[in-house]
């Protein structure tokens, strides 16, 4: 199949709450998971206005085939049985295409049924790699890899910082634990011991215990995988015991959310992110269009998100069908123009290629480049 070379600048989500309102005949359904609720909703938020705004320029530009797209918002609030709820859900509705789930604990689970059930769904934001090692053909994801991401972090780590004394952190999620341990690796690999490796459990509000643990080892240097409600408070209550290690985490803490917890303490903080796609030129209409909705382009998942809608239509419009296996195996065969670069998948169906940047994170929730 020849790359599909344009990009569409399209979509606004027809928005189909879960339950309200049946679909027209004509329309193509299009599940997007996520944390509507919960305390990560504020990442759920980056995927669903990315989505919408996908779903809205392309039914502005006359939708796909003669359909219009009706996008159905559903809430796992990242937590994995209720993404198994939601999965089920997505099948008795009879919706064969999904842009979601966010968090890996709960793609996983709800991916197995999509596999099962012939369903075909694209994560633009989990990043564990274990999602897509057991060999199926429907689950396909427009983020890169806690294996790209964690190296990343950890040759910074090891080349840049050159810590004496290393803490690494995990929330023992999937996700958090995953990419703790490609951190982990990675510096063991460049001749470093961490000091301590060590799990919090998620919702944990009080970290004095583990603060003075790590001024005992006299840490200087702290890497955090996980979400940002649990980094937010290590980071001030580190600075309220006068523990001043320098901190590092992915983009599950990249949050205006972490500054708004940690307040001054998230001044100087590491984050690794994807690149921000609002700079690239090819984007600004598209950049436009969301800063008129008084909406925000540039976190995260928004553009993933956006990317995700735009393939499974790009590839129907493509292939003049709408059967999810059809579409999943031309989508291996096809290299998409898109708001986050050009798209190609591998067999795994993860991309090809994706670019994870250093940013040092400001109090006022601002960043700028490190490399």
């Amino acid at each position: 199949m020849k790359p599909l070379q344009k990009t569409l600048t399209a979509l606004a989500l027809g928005t189909a709450l879960l339950g309200a309102g049946a679909a027209q005949a004509e329309d193509l359904r299009i599940a997007v998971v996520g944390p509507i609720t919960g305390p990560v909703a504020q990442y759920g938020d980056m995927q669903m206005i990315g989505a919408k705004m996908a779903v809205e320029r392309i039914n502005a530009a006359g939708g796909v085939n003669g359909m219009q797209l009706d996008a159905v918002l559903m809430d796992d609030v990242c937590e994995p049985k209720q993404a198994v709820a939601v999965a089920n859900q997505v099948v008795n509705q009879g919706i064969k295409f999904v842009v979601g789930h966010l968090c890996s604990g709960s793609t996983q689970p709800a991916s197995d049924i999509y596999e099962d059930e012939g369903i075909l769904m694209i994560s633009p934001a989990s990043t564990n790699p274990d999602i897509t090692l057991r060999g199926f053909k429907m689950i396909f994801r427009t983020i890169g890899l806690d294996s790209q991401q964690g190296p990343v972090a950890g040759r910074f780590i090891a080349d840049e910082v050159k810590p004496k004394a290393l803490a690494i952190l995990h929330d023992k999620q999937q996700y958090g634990q995953g990419i703790a341990e490609e951190v982990k690796k990675t510096v063991e690999a460049a001749g470093i011991t961490p000091v301590l490796f060590e799990g919090v459990n998620k919702g944990q509000n009080d970290f004095s215990a583990l603060i003075t643990k790590m001024k005992s080892l006299g840490v200087d240097f702290v890497y955090y995988g996980g979400y940002h409600p649990e980094l937010g408070l290590i980071l001030r209550q580190s600075r309220e015991q006068g523990f001043d290690a320098r901190y590092m985490g992915p983009e599950g803490v990249g949050n205006k959310d972490i500054s708004a917890i940690a307040g001054p303490a998230s001044e100087g903080l590491y984050v690794t992110l994807p690149a921000d796609f609002t700079k690239v030129p090819a984007n600004a209409d598209l950049v436009a269009a969301f800063e008129a909705k008084g909406e925000d382009p540039s976190g995260p998942f928004v553009m993933p998100s956006y990317a995700a809608v735009q393939i499974i239509t790009d590839t129907i419009a493509a292939t003049g069908s709408t059967d999810p296996g059809t579409i999943a195996a031309a989508m291996r065969e096809t290299t998409y123009d898109t708001p986050i670069g050009k798209v190609a998948f591998d067999d795994k169906g993860d991309l090809k290629e994706f670019n994870f940047v250093i940013y040092e994170w400001h109090a006022d929730a601002t960043k700028t480049e490190v490399q």
